[in-house]
């Protein structure tokens, strides 16, 4: 898994209560398995006019000063509904490196640690403001620092976070389940030729 210690990029607002995973991907696109390839469908019938993926002009997402946006700027409950963990991996497919955003249903936050995003929890009226500076400002980007627990804005004020120790850990050294797993090896190792287990 791909570690995560700073980041800097453009910020894409998506001003939409309750997304719900549907809505990042939805559920025709589910039949493989594969982690990549999600990218083109992520947010598939806002994005989209018909079939044919015309862009939808209206959807604020489509315009040309979003385009390579790696930080999702976004609103409460963000990734709701059912539990698909296809929803961070088209996020993560697309090119989104970090999300921000009031809160986020729980398996959905989990699913974006064991695959390499950065979903961070801001207050509301912090949230509000980056929606306006973003708008506001052509191309504005932010830089998020893991390591220091702060958002850097392009003014050089800082917004500071928090974050479980364990979860920024895992990020930080790039560990998915498995890798989580190896930093045990040895004792398994142990356990298993104790237990005649070892081949």
């Amino acid at each position: 898994m791909r570690a995560f210690t700073e980041h800097t990029g453009i910020v894409a607002p998506l001003e939409a209560m309750n997304v719900d995973t549907d809505q990042i991907i939805p559920k025709q696109f589910l039949k493989r398995i594969e982690r990549t390839g999600y990218g083109d469908e992520l947010f598939y019938d806002w994005r989209y006019l018909d079939e044919g993926k015309t862009e939808n002009p209206d959807f604020e997402f489509n315009k040309n000063r979003y385009k390579g946006a790696s930080i999702l700027l976004a609103q409460d409950n963000f990734g709701c509904g059912s539990s698909r963990e296809h929803a961070p991996w088209a996020l993560s497919d697309y090119g989104f490196r970090c999300i921000l955003a009031p809160s986020y249903a729980d398996i959905f936050y989990n699913n974006c640690f064991n695959n390499g995003m950065l979903p961070l929890v801001l207050p509301s009226d912090v949230v509000k403001e980056l929606f306006v500076e973003t708008r506001k400002n052509e191309g504005y980007t932010l830089t998020v620092s893991l390591a220091d627990q702060k958002i850097v804005k392009q003014d050089g004020t800082c917004i500071e976070f928090t974050i479980h120790p364990f979860l920024k850990q895992r990020l930080l050294n790039g560990w998915d389940q498995i890798g989580l797993t190896l930093q045990h090896e040895d004792m398994i190792s142990e356990y298993e030729k104790s237990h005649g287990l070892y081949i």
